[in-house]
């Protein structure tokens, strides 16, 4: 049997760190920002969770693609990613029913790289810290510099907008407990635990007026998690200083975390290359207890800014680095975590965290 031919494809960051491999996916040039999913699975739901807009990601998982793709685990209706690079790639799938990796991508027009040294990148990126990369296998190797410099900074980048419903939408008609949904990026998995338990949800695009959000007389309002700079979000910070002063219950995950944090003065921060994976231990401060949870984010709030903050507890924070991973607010039913408790990929640790909000709309 003939082995297929495959066709060449390069990799180049913006500090001049160059790699050669094979391509994958769609047959083009793709950049954005480059980071890494430790996971060891749920590819799938990585590429399609809406955070990830912009960037290029890297498996550290060696093998990708062996149980292939199926419908039920998109977290959107497309990859949100802009390239993918990983070491092995699968050419094969394992599971009935499912769809190759390979015509997955190329169905949905996303670049990759393939047979690359992903343990020498990462490392690279770990200590040079996160940067742009460009992706080809269309292009001259020489071709790439020029390329890399049309890519824009995710420093001051709004990007929730553009991932975000485009009109509102309802899911659990006929449940008891009314939850606005913000959508700057959700996920499908969060809003089925919110459905899973008894919620009625109207998801409302991400620049919706209180106002609008208000005329559908939610019990509560949830800010999803999303791709971008918080600090370029002034649209949204406003919306959630609006929310805080008509007293509504309100929770936020990831960048909705983020969002609630600068509305009461908390800075946010680009992070050195972030946190992404499915293993990172945060331990809550309220129980004591440890999680284990699934995180996607490349900004963080000011764990200095919230020590000063008489408006702000310390909810939750992250064992490995101390960041701060979760927030309160004093004397408000206001709270947020920086992780996904969805567990979709990950851990169920963190589930509670649903139930939490709404027994704080319901008691």
């Amino acid at each position: 049997m003939n082995t297929p031919t495959k066709t060449k494809a390069y990799l180049l960051l913006e500090d001049g760190f160059k790699m050669e491999g094979t391509a994958i996916g769609k047959i083009g040039t793709s950049g954005g920002e480059i980071c890494f999913n430790t996971g060891m699975t749920g590819y799938q739901e990585v590429y399609t969770d809406p955070s990830y807009y912009g960037q290029v990601v890297i498996n550290t998982n060696a093998h990708i693609g062996n149980y292939g793709t199926v419908d039920q685990e998109n977290e959107s209706d497309a990859p949100k990613i802009s390239g993918l690079i990983v070491n092995d790639f699968s050419e094969h799938n394992s599971r009935m029913g499912s769809e190759t990796l390979q015509a997955y991508l190329e169905k949905h027009g996303v670049v990759g790289i393939a047979d690359v040294d992903t343990r020498s990148l990462v490392r690279h990126i770990r200590d040079k810290g996160a940067m742009n990369v460009i992706i080809t296998s269309e292009l001259p190797e020489e071709n790439l510099k020029e390329e890399i410099k049309k890519l824009p900074q995710m420093d001051g980048l709004e990007l929730a907008s553009k991932v975000s419903t485009t009109k509102p939408y309802i899911l659990g008609a006929g449940n008891k407990t009314k939850i606005a949904v913000l959508d700057f990026g959700v996920k499908r998995s969060i809003l089925q635990n919110f459905v899973q338990r008894g919620c009625e949800l109207k998801v409302f695009p991400a620049k919706t007026s209180l106002k609008e959000v208000m005329e559908w007389n939610p019990a509560g309002i949830f800010l999803s998690n999303g791709p971008g700079d918080p600090a370029a979000m002034d649209y949204a910070v406003t919306t959630v200083k609006e929310i805080v002063n008509i007293e509504k219950p309100l929770f936020g995950i990831c960048l909705g975390h983020q969002l609630i944090a600068r509305s009461f003065g908390i800075g946010t921060y680009k992070m050195h290359h972030g946190h992404r994976g499915l293993n990172h231990p945060v331990k809550n401060l309220k129980s004591g207890k440890s999680e284990i949870t699934s995180q996607n984010h490349g900004f963080s709030i000011s764990a200095e800014d919230v020590e000063k903050s008489s408006k702000v507890t310390k909810t939750h924070i992250n064992l490995n680095d101390d960041t701060v991973e979760g927030i309160e607010i004093n004397g408000k039913k206001i709270f947020s975590v920086q992780y996904h408790p969805e567990s979709s990929p990950g851990p169920h640790d963190s589930e509670y965290l649903f139930d939490d909000f709404i027994k704080l709309i319901t008691k």
